[in-house]
C-alpha cells in the first residue's frame, strides 16, 4: 500500500492561492512522491470556504502556535480578522490526516496556513520570519511530520528508508 501524504493543492498546480496562482514544486523529488505515495491534495483555506482570489493574509502577533493558543490572529491586508476561518481549515486538514492515517504533509512555505519554517511577519511588507503557519502547527502537535516544497528531498529519504 502506498503511503498517504497530504500535499498543499497549490503545489500540485491548482490555482488556489490568495492571488489565484499556484506554486511551482515540480522537481525529481515531487515526481518521486507522486509515483511512490498516495497524494491527498488540500488547500485548507479554500476547504474552509475562502474564495479565490482573496485578500492576502498574515499572522499578527506570533506564529501558528500562538494562533492555536489564542495569542495571535490572522488578518487580511485590509484588516479583516480571518482567524476563525484559518482555524477551521487547519481542523479540516487534521481531520483528513486522521481519516486517512496520514503521517506526512508537504505544505507551502511561508503561508499563514502552511508555512513550516517561515511565515510573513504580519506587517504586509514581504518580510519573512522564522515560524510556522496554523496548519503546520496543528499537524505537528498531532504527530504529523511537516515538510515544504523546499524539503522534499528529506521526505523522500525518510520514506525510502
Amino acid at each position: 500500500m502506498m503511503t498517504p501524504v497530504l500535499v498543499s493543492a497549490c503545489l500540485l498546480g491548482s490555482k488556489v492561492r490568495y492571488n489565484a496562482t499556484c506554486v511551482s514544486a515540480e522537481c525529481e523529488h515531487m515526481q518521486w512522491l507522486r509515483s511512490h505515495c498516495h497524494i491527498m491534495p488540500l488547500c485548507p483555506e479554500v476547504a474552509a470556504g475562502l474564495p479565490i482570489p482573496r485578500a492576502a493574509a498574515e499572522i499578527v502577533g506570533g506564529d501558528g502556535d500562538d494562533v492555536l493558543a489564542g495569542r495571535a490572529k490572522i488578518v487580511t491586508a485590509d484588516g479583516e480578522d480571518v482567524t476563525a476561518v484559518f482555524l477551521q481549515g487547519a481542523r479540516q486538514a487534521l481531520a483528513l490526516c486522521k481519516q486517512h492515517d496520514i503521517r506526512y504533509a508537504v505544505l507551502t512555505e511561508s503561508s499563514p496556513s502552511c508555512g513550516s519554517n517561515t511565515i510573513y511577519n504580519g506587517e504586509f511588507g514581504a518580510r519573512k520570519v522564522p515560524g510556522q503557519g496554523v496548519v503546520s502547527a496543528l499537524l505537528r502537535a498531532n504527530h504529523v511530520s511537516v515538510f515544504s516544497q523546499h524539503t522534499l528531498k528529506q521526505l523522500r529519504v525518510q520514506l525510502s528508508d
